[in-house]
């Protein structure tokens, strides 16, 4: 036989104490997020906003429920409350774990639209084509995990100067898996590309390789930022590859990068660039895991850019 509880439930109840700790938890954790990476989440697709409301709402629940009197407690209710608890608790830790990776300078000053450069920023994709003519050439870049994708901006800016449209998408919770038909949409906003390069970096990389390996692709070429293949495209895949990688780099190491050979064609092009780590290959600070970088950020870009238009020239036919 069960009893009423007689006091609040935090005095009766242990459940609640931990209940009361996860819902003010999950507010800190929103609240820290906001603090440190409010221009990725503001700039960032908007999947990502609406799990932060969703947290604050479940903790706000959470911390009323926790202080709420109860009348009655059962073996159900107190299951119920324990996967409930569990649950919120992972979900807070996946919260955390999506938390992005904020653009800096130079890539912030390369989002003007000024100059040779047109820029368009929406709540799901980065639009860059030259000023005042149609481009017959784009790239579509799937920048890394959880990584802002205006950082990608002072990389890419000068191919738009070149005369070739960049077409970025804003990936849902910053996942690139989450945006497998940003090509198609790429396609679909500039139908005057007749050639397309799909690139991308690390996970981005990863899965732009996927999207060019497609049959009904069509891409002209595939460019590789710190990344490589998750299998084998060695015969299948049609377009010229190359892949710049960094010496120093820390997540997709030079092991990782002398391994990819075998999965991409035989005639793909591989460029290291000496002393270079994982996150030069974007305006986003520093990342855990990474290695440490012997050259500045700035000869970083310069030797990826020239790389990268040698690259896209060639697709042009220059």
């Amino acid at each position: 036989m069960t009893s009423p509880d007689t006091g609040s439930g935090l005095r009766s109840d242990a459940i609640a104490w931990f209940e009361l700790t996860a819902g003010i938890g999950g507010l800190v954790l929103v609240g820290w997020i906001l603090a440190s990476q409010w221009g990725g989440v503001l700039h960032g697709h908007p999947a990502y906003a609406v799990v932060l409301l969703v947290t604050v709402a479940v903790s706000v629940q959470a911390v009323l429920v926790a202080v709420m009197k109860r009348r009655r407690r059962t073996p159900v209710r107190i299951a119920g409350r324990v996967v409930l608890l569990l649950l919120g608790i992972g979900g807070i830790a996946v919260v955390g774990w999506l938390r992005p990776h904020t653009a800096v300078e130079p890539a912030l000053g390369a989002m003007e639209n000024e100059g040779a450069a047109y820029v368009l920023e929406t709540p799901t994709r980065i639009i860059m084509h030259p000023s005042g003519e149609d481009a017959v050439v784009g790239v579509m870049f799937q920048p890394g995990a959880l990584v802002d994708a205006r950082a990608y901006a002072a990389h890419l800016r000068p191919l738009v100067e070149a005369g070739y449209a960049v077409y970025i998408p804003k990936q849902p919770l910053g996942i690139a898996f989450f945006s497998l038909g940003a090509f198609d949409d790429a396609r679909e906003y500039f139908p005057a590309v007749e050639e397309w390069v799909v690139a991308g970096h690390s996970l981005g990389g990863t899965v732009a390789a996927l999207q060019a390996d497609d049959a009904g692709a069509d891409a002209a070429g595939l460019l590789l930022f710190g990344s490589y293949p998750a299998s084998d495209m060695s015969t299948s895949l049609e377009a010229a590859v190359l892949s710049i990688s960094g010496s120093e780099d820390g997540l997709s190491t030079p092991e990782d990068i002398e391994a990819s050979r075998e999965n991409l064609p035989a005639d793909a092009q591989f460029v290291e660039i000496e002393g270079a780590s994982h996150a030069q290959f974007g305006s986003y600070g520093l990342q855990v895991g990474d290695g440490a970088a012997t050259i500045s950020n700035d000869e970083a870009r310069k030797q990826m850019v020239a790389a990268s238009l040698e690259f896209v020239d060639s697709i042009a036919g220059y």
